[in-house]
């Protein structure tokens, strides 16, 4: 498969795209569905992005809804041969937030917000290996080793030199104390993440303990956009149980409200910087005590 094609990014362009084109025509989705013979999920689901789209498919609905312009027919059929491939994320088993990596693997930037934890983009092999291990209760030795895996095959995005991802990143000065694995962890993690944040496409500014209450009280939260919807998104909301994503307009609106408040409470990027520092002494005079 070509590295630049993600077949689950195909499929919600191409649902969209479907979608466009039944409403253009003025059907309900129950009326397609008669039409064609079909159930009227299986056309929800096609327009959702939920699965892969047969060519032939493509074909029969660009044939009801009159599309007269082969050009746009071969496109859309090109979109569902792609949208049957698998990303590299599926020869990994089992693993959690397929539809995330799917969304960050084709996203052009990244903001994030993490109260408690370093993003996994930024974080060293070490300090993921220590965190994976204790924040997931009950993972057999080989699930945490793929997660470790999978989380580390991610970060290619911030060192792909044709097309790295512009990631701006806010935590909380609590991740930068929170002790995962050991001192000596933390402090080569911390120094990683100063070393990141001099990239010309990595912003990293933290939210102080003097900033007090603060938008991202209620939590984590990511805003992921992409090449041919940069004024859109998503918006990813980590939950333990249950990832939720939100494509609404409005929310990703709201959202990005959020994040604008964040920044504005956050230390810039030099006095980030210099915080991480000092941070990053005290967990070397910790690991020298022990």
């Amino acid at each position: 498969m070509a590295a630049n094609i993600n077949p689950t990014v195909q499929r919600r362009r191409l649902g969209a795209e479907l979608r466009r084109l039944r409403q253009a025509s003025g059907l309900k989705g129950s009326e397609v569905a008669d039409r064609l013979m079909v159930s009227q999920p299986k056309i929800s689901h096609m327009e959702n992005g939920n699965r892969a789209v047969r060519p032939r498919d493509v074909r029969d609905l660009c044939t009801l809804y009159e599309v007269t312009d082969q050009q746009v027919v071969d496109s859309l059929m090109q979109m569902a041969r792609e949208s049957g491939q698998q990303g590299w994320w599926h020869t990994y088993k089992d693993i959690p937030q397929s539809v995330y990596i799917a969304l960050e693997t084709d996203a052009t930037s990244l903001h994030t917000y993490e109260p408690l934890w370093i993003p996994g983009l930024l974080q060293t092999p070490a300090y993921a290996h220590a965190l994976i291990g204790r924040s997931i209760p009950r993972l057999t030795t080989q699930q945490a080793a793929t997660r470790l895996k999978v989380r580390l095959r991610r970060q290619h995005r911030i060192y792909d030199p044709a097309r790295p991802l512009r990631l701006w990143t806010v935590l909380d000065e609590s991740a930068l104390h929170r002790v995962v694995g050991s001192p000596e962890i933390m402090r080569e993690q911390l120094e990683h993440l100063n070393a990141l944040s001099t990239e010309p496409h990595v912003t990293v500014e933290v939210l102080p303990y003097a900033a007090g209450a603060h938008p991202g009280l209620s939590g984590q939260f990511s805003i992921l956009r992409s090449a041919d919807s940069p004024t859109a998104g998503v918006v990813h909301l980590d939950r333990f149980a249950n990832d939720l994503y939100l494509d609404k307009p409005s929310d990703v609106r709201h959202y990005a409200v959020l994040y604008d408040h964040l920044r504005t409470q956050a230390l810039g990027p030099d006095s980030t910087r210099d915080l991480i520092t000092d941070v990053t002494k005290m967990h070397i005079e910790a690991a020298s005590r022990s």
